[in-house]
């Protein structure tokens, strides 16, 4: 079968999942088959709750218990599930990058106004540095590309453990220096150029947003930090809380960092692993960090925010409280999960188009 279409039993899990997450809120509780999920203060969202029941019962399994190949097989089939139908946007284009470790493949989305020049989102998707590909990605590229009116050059940088840290910030460092050189001819506005992306991929964006202040290379118009891993180096509170039962295990966390740091050993605290542990964030592009309250990786990614904000540099934080780990690539069956990803849209607009050309 192939990679992106999706078996008989797929097609009819999308239709049934599709289907209970739009029934009333009390009917997903009572199907979920527990009571209203609290923690920390905060309530889960009753499509949350059942889309986790339903997984468990289709027989998911964390992460950090499978070998890499069978994870990112079983990510992209989910993927494909949990997307729905193609998200229209102006044009869809394949690319190969030609930068100094090889070349890359990279997806090109532009927007339905193709007239005028409007901004790039280099986004790098997540997956712990592990998985994720241009498939898993593709629905969240598109609700960006669509509502937010901006071109998104989606990245398909290598992965560990075959190719462990640095390689992927090595490619997506590269990436961003060739988007940079290459927007107008895309369509796009060259001195509107953004990098972006959740979880690993926030990582990836923040690092490539430091590095380019440290090197004087070209400077992103803005950092998208979506529900990122900044720092790796402090266990905080949100990964107790949610260590369990939300998507994104603690196990699964330290999964990933083993896989991507290989036989990498740092000294001490190394800011390209742990942006928050950069000793000097002024001067940082803007950012836009979004979390999830029922993630893990909740209290880092709003401690980065607010150690920017510290800094001087400018740092909107918004958080989705009853939302989960992930719930970006969850809009074809959630309704929640995909109002959050258009209220993102919208946020990444009003950012770009309050910027001058």
């Amino acid at each position: 079968m192939a990679e992106n279409t999706l078996s008989l039993k797929e097609r009819v899990e999308h239709r049934v999942a599709r289907t209970l997450l739009r029934l009333p809120h009390h009917l997903q509780r009572f199907l979920s088959g527990t009571p209203p999920v609290e923690r920390n203060g905060l309530t889960l969202h009753p499509e949350l709750q059942l889309l986790l029941a339903l997984r468990k019962r289709m027989g998911a399994v964390d992460v950090s218990t499978l070998p890499p190949a069978e994870a990112r097989r079983r990510m992209r089939r989910e993927a494909l599930v949990h997307a729905g139908e193609p998200i229209e946007v102006g044009a869809v284009r394949e690319l190969v990058l030609d930068v100094a470790h090889g070349p890359l493949k990279a997806r090109h989305y532009a927007p339905v106004d193709g007239a005028a020049r409007r901004p790039m989102l280099v986004f790098l998707h997540g997956g712990g540095f592990v998985l994720g590909d241009l498939d898993t990605h593709d629905s969240a590229c598109r609700l960006l590309c669509r509502h937010a009116g901006l071109h998104v050059l989606s990245i398909d940088y290598r992965l560990a453990p075959e190719h462990p840290f640095p390689a992927a910030l090595e490619d997506v460092t590269a990436a961003f220096a060739w988007a940079c050189a290459h927007a107008g001819e895309l369509g796009a506005d060259p001195a509107r150029v953004a990098v972006g992306g959740d979880s690993a991929g926030g990582n990836l964006a923040a690092v490539v947003s430091q590095l380019a202040v440290r090197d004087g290379t070209p400077r992103p118009a803005l950092q998208f930090l979506l529900y990122p891993a900044v720092d790796r180096t402090v266990d905080r509170e949100s990964l107790e809380h949610f260590a369990e039962g939300f998507f994104l295990t603690r196990a699964d966390v330290a999964w990933y960092q083993m896989h991507y740091m290989g036989a990498f050993r740092s000294e001490g605290p190394d800011p390209r692993l742990s942006p928050l542990v950069c000793r000097d964030l002024s001067g940082l592009p803007p950012a836009l960090v979004v979390t999830a309250g029922f993630d893990p990786l909740r209290d880092e990614g709003e401690a980065y925010a607010r150690a920017l904000q510290a800094a001087g540099t400018p740092a909107r934080l918004r958080r989705f409280d009853s939302l989960i780990h992930g719930f970006a690539n969850m809009t074809g069956v959630s309704q929640a999960c995909r109002d959050a990803v258009v209220e993102i849209a919208a946020l990444l607009r009003t950012h770009f188009d309050g910027v001058s050309p």
